[in-house]
C-alpha cells in the first residue's frame, strides 16, 4: 500500500516537473529558440492545435526563427496566432515561409520575464506540495482503515517528504538557470 502511494506521488511529481520545464522553455531569453513558439495555439481546420503539430520550426540564427507550415492554406492563421500571442514578434511572410525576427530584450522586459519564471516555479512548487499533502492524506486514511501500521505511515510520510524536497530543489535549479539565461545579455 505504501509503495503504491509512493509510486503514484513520484509519477505525479515527475509530470509536474515536466510541465514546469515546458513552461520555462517557452519564456524568451536573449536568443531565438523554437520553444518560444512551438506551443502557440493556432486556429486551423476548425480547432486549436499547437504550432509544432502544423509546421516545421527552426532557428537558422540566434536572432530569428523560421516557421514553415506543412499546409500553405493555414499560413495566415499561423501569422495571426504569432501576432496575437503578445510575444513582441512581428512575423514576415516570405513565400511559403514565415520569418520571425527576434528583437533583443530591454532591461525592463528581462525583469518582467524573470518575474514570470519565478511565478511558474512557485506554481510548480505549490503543485508538488499539494501532491505531498494528498499522499500524506492517503497514508493517514490507510492507517485509519488498518491497511498499514502507524510505523509504516510515518516511514511513508518521511519518504514522501524526501521526494518532495528533491523535486522542489529541482524546480529551484531550473528556475535559477532560466533566470541567469534571461538576464545574460
Amino acid at each position: 500500500m505504501v509503495e503504491t502511494i509512493y509510486a503514484d506521488s513520484e509519477e505525479r511529481m515527475k509530470k509536474t516537473i515536466q510541465a514546469v520545464k515546458d513552461e520555462l522553455s517557452g519564456i524568451r531569453s536573449g536568443k531565438a529558440t523554437p520553444a518560444l513558439v512551438e506551443n502557440l495555439k493556432v486556429e486551423a481546420y476548425g480547432q486549436k492545435s499547437p504550432l509544432n503539430q502544423l509546421a516545421t520550426i527552426s532557428a537558422p540564427d540566434p536572432k530569428s526563427l523560421m516557421v514553415q507550415p506543412w499546409d500553405k492554406s493555414i499560413l495566415g492563421d499561423v501569422v495571426k496566432a504569432i501576432q496575437t500571442a503578445d510575444l513582441g514578434f512581428n512575423p514576415q511572410v516570405e513565400g511559403n515561409l514565415i520569418r520571425i525576427p527576434v528583437p533583443p530584450l530591454s532591461e525592463e522586459r528581462r525583469k518582467d520575464l524573470v518575474k514570470v519564471a519565478r511565478k511558474i516555479s512557485e506554481d510548480g512548487k505549490i503543485a508538488v506540495r499539494n501532491i505531498r499533502r494528498d499522499s500524506n492524506d492517503n497514508l493517514k486514511k490507510a492507517e485509519k482503515d488498518k491497511d498499514i501500521s502507524e510505523d509504516e505511515q510515518h516511514k511513508g510520510s518521511d519518504r514522501i517528504q524526501k521526494l518532495t524536497d528533491k523535486y522542489i530543489e529541482e524546480i529551484d535549479q531550473m528556475a535559477n538557470a532560466k533566470e541567469k539565461e534571461i538576464l545574460s545579455v
